[in-house]
């Protein structure tokens, strides 16, 4: 058999779905129905807020209008990508847009830490009194949205925007807890300095939710690897039939469409010998969560820079 002949690729779709998943249009419905109970407890907690003197009340609202207004981002990107972009411009549809959102919606949550706090600072310097009964009955409600804006969210496995809606709302429940917590102690010891040092606590929180949303958004634009090529390299030296893995790069379109390319050298000599071996390497990627695969098998070269391109490290 020639060169020529033995030179072969092939390109898989692990899963046979195309470009669409079957958990995208639950999970923009998921977002729609988690925005609109955000912006009813933002309301709620912002009318609070004004009328009784909490910034930590305050701060909670406006956690939740940002959280309200990354859900509704999300749930566009997740819509957009769904509906548009199936012709043969986009590659991959457009699902690009769910790590884009993403990585907006975290960004928007650093300038809500910092206006908290800076209310926070000046009600340190100069404590109020807050209406603690009101207060105490609008932050439980608002935690008792957090918690069926959990509850809508769980189930099948979240994509990135759903991930970062989880964290936020782990955030205003955990914000929510902080309010409670803060309200009954400033009606039992009448520590009104207590107020503002929970609004901090509560910045904080959504500086490490803005981070983790940052960070997993971040990833997906920069092409990190999403699994440990020092582990799936090896896994494929040792099927039968490769001799080398020349070159293997792996990265993500979204949370949840990973694509692969790699060059094996191999010692087998038949066509058929040889789409067994490709089977087999398209199964331990899919093993690895790779959906789209390319595969291409040559044999051996005494030179691979001769064969190689310069962009292969």
């Amino acid at each position: 058999m020639s060169e020529h002949e033995f030179a072969h690729e092939s390109s898989h779709d692990t899963h046979d779905h195309g470009h669409g998943h079957g958990g995208s249009s639950a999970g923009s419905r998921k977002l729609a129905a988690v925005s609109v109970i955000n912006l009813l407890g933002f309301l709620g907690e912002l009318a609070g807020g004004l009328l009784f003197g909490s910034v930590a009340l305050l701060s909670d609202a406006f956690h939740m209008l940002f959280d309200a207004l990354a859900y509704v981002v999300a749930f566009a990107a997740t819509h957009i990508a769904d509906h548009y972009g199936d012709s043969d411009r986009w590659s991959y549809g457009l699902h690009r847009l769910e790590p884009l959102a993403a990585f907006l919606n975290g960004l928007l949550l650093l300038p809500m830490v910092g206006f908290i706090l800076w209310e926070s600072f000046r009600r340190f310097l100069d404590p109020v009194a807050i209406g603690t009964g009101p207060t105490l009955a609008i932050a439980t409600g608002g935690l008792l949205l957090n918690v069926v804006s959990v509850a809508v969210l769980q189930g099948d496995e979240m994509s990135l925007n759903e991930r970062g809606a989880f964290y936020h709302l782990l955030g205003d429940a955990g914000g929510s807890v902080a309010v409670i917590v803060s309200t009954i102690v400033i009606e039992l010891s009448g520590l009104r300095i207590v107020d503002p040092i929970v609004a901090g606590l509560i910045a904080v929180v959504i500086t490490w939710s803005a981070g983790k949303v940052l960070r997993g958004s971040g990833a997906i634009f920069l092409h990190r690897t999403p699994f440990e090529q020092k582990i799936i390299g090896p896994v494929l030296r040792d099927i039968e039939g490769v001799t080398a893995v020349d070159d293997l790069h792996a990265w993500q379109i979204c949370s949840q469409i990973t694509v692969a390319t790699v060059h094996l050298e191999t010692d087998v000599e038949t066509i058929a010998k040889a789409e067994s071996v490709t089977r087999r390497v398209h199964a331990e990627l899919a093993h690895h969560g790779v959906d789209h695969a390319t595969v291409e098998l040559c044999p051996g070269y005494d030179d691979r820079k001769m064969h190689l391109n310069d962009h292969t490290h």
